[in-house]
């Protein structure tokens, strides 16, 4: 029988409830509004994301964090070739982001959390929460100026919010972990840099992975060197 009063069994209570509201919500905006598709998956893309947030401030273990992450990619690879979630993937849809997704966080988790240094994991996943998602909104919604890379179209206004909401998340969780703003500054620039020409390579989903990965690895490699 488990222990009630273990640790952490509150904030994993309250990280599951968040992540099943997310869900739901996704799915009640899937189901029951007009909202389309690809915007309730921004929606997940993004709810899901700062999950990493709650992580870091209650302390989560580490093997909590990956287990999570192998059970959400579990989840994705069956949502992709059947109807569970609409929210999370159509069914066919070309594109393995969100295992790469959860892949992502489950290794960062790993790399970040044992060295108690859950920020970098911070800013790999809410770099591609935030970025990419709202990068996809605005290019759907204002992109008049597309470009292709290797056949796949972006736009220059997605581009530009990527790169915008890069710099600022990564401006905002290294200046939380008591980076000088003189470091924070450029490392942010670069790996605003980095995530935005990552992202506009996003053949099956891969960007849902390499960002994330290029994002923390950055700014960690940079920090220690300047």
């Amino acid at each position: 029988m488990l222990d009630l009063t273990t640790p952490f069994l509150v904030p994993l209570s309250v990280t599951t409830l968040y992540l099943v509201v997310i869900v739901l919500f996704a799915e009640g905006l899937n189901r029951f509004s007009s909202a389309d598709a690809e915007f309730t998956r921004k929606v997940v893309h993004i709810g899901v994301g700062n999950v990493i947030i709650l992580a870091w401030w209650l302390e989560i273990p580490a093997w909590v964090g990956i287990g999570a992450a192998v059970i959400a990619s579990l989840i994705a690879l069956v949502s992709y070739f059947l109807p569970i979630l609409p929210s999370i993937n159509s069914v066919g849809r070309q594109s393995l982001g969100t295992f790469f997704y959860a892949l992502s966080v489950g290794v960062l988790v790993a790399w970040f959390f044992p060295q108690n240094l859950p920020e970098y994991a911070a800013i790999g996943i809410l770099v591609m929460a935030w970025g990419d998602g709202l990068a996809a909104v605005i290019g759907r919604r204002f992109g008049q100026h597309p470009y292709q890379v290797w056949g796949i179209t972006k736009s220059w206004e997605g581009s530009l919010t990527m790169t915008g909401v890069s710099f600022v998340v990564c401006s905002l969780i290294l200046a939380t972990a008591g980076n000088n703003l003189g470091q924070v500054a450029l490392v942010s620039v670069l790996v605003a840099i980095a995530a935005t020409a990552l992202e506009a390579f996003s053949k099956l989903g891969i960007d849902n992975l390499t960002v994330p990965l290029a994002s923390a690895a950055l700014s960690f490699l940079l920090i220690q060197v300047i």
